[in-house]
């Protein structure tokens, strides 16, 4: 499923309507250049879960937040890590907590990645709009 964004709140609200579909045990993986919107679509997801969107913050050296409610809504932001670096989280610890996951920088997680993830791919498409591919989940 293609979409677009032409500004963040648009990002913001398809990350509210994803997160509305998604149930314990769902995995998140979101790809792109930096400054795409993957930060943004989180703030959206969380927000679904009851997770205010201020608490959502691109990981300066926090690589894994949890936040605890009726499902544990895990904000894994992969930005800082360097490859192979990935096996020594423990990521499947999380995915098979009962929770959802939502990976930043998913591509450097490499083959931690589940098979079964929702897939949403963010690219540039001038200015503020966004072209987001959504692939395992029908909005």
């Amino acid at each position: 499923m293609r979409l677009q964004s032409k500004n963040e709140r648009e990002t913001i609200h398809l990350g509210q309507r994803l997160g509305q579909k998604l149930k314990p045990g769902d995995v998140v993986c979101l790809y792109g250049e930096l400054g795409t919107g993957k930060t943004t679509i989180t703030k959206g997801i969380a927000s679904s879960f009851g997770i205010n969107e201020r608490d959502i913050t691109s990981a300066s050296f926090t690589i894994i937040a949890e936040y605890e409610g009726d499902i544990p809504f895990y904000h894994i932001d992969l930005y800082r890590i360097i490859n192979g670096e990935a096996p020594e989280l423990g990521l499947h610890e999380y995915f098979h907590s009962g929770g959802v996951s939502v990976i930043e920088w998913a591509e450097r997680a490499g083959e931690e990645i589940p098979d079964n993830c929702i897939k949403v791919r963010m690219v540039h498409a001038g200015d503020d709009m966004r072209e987001i591919e959504l692939e395992g989940l029908a909005l």
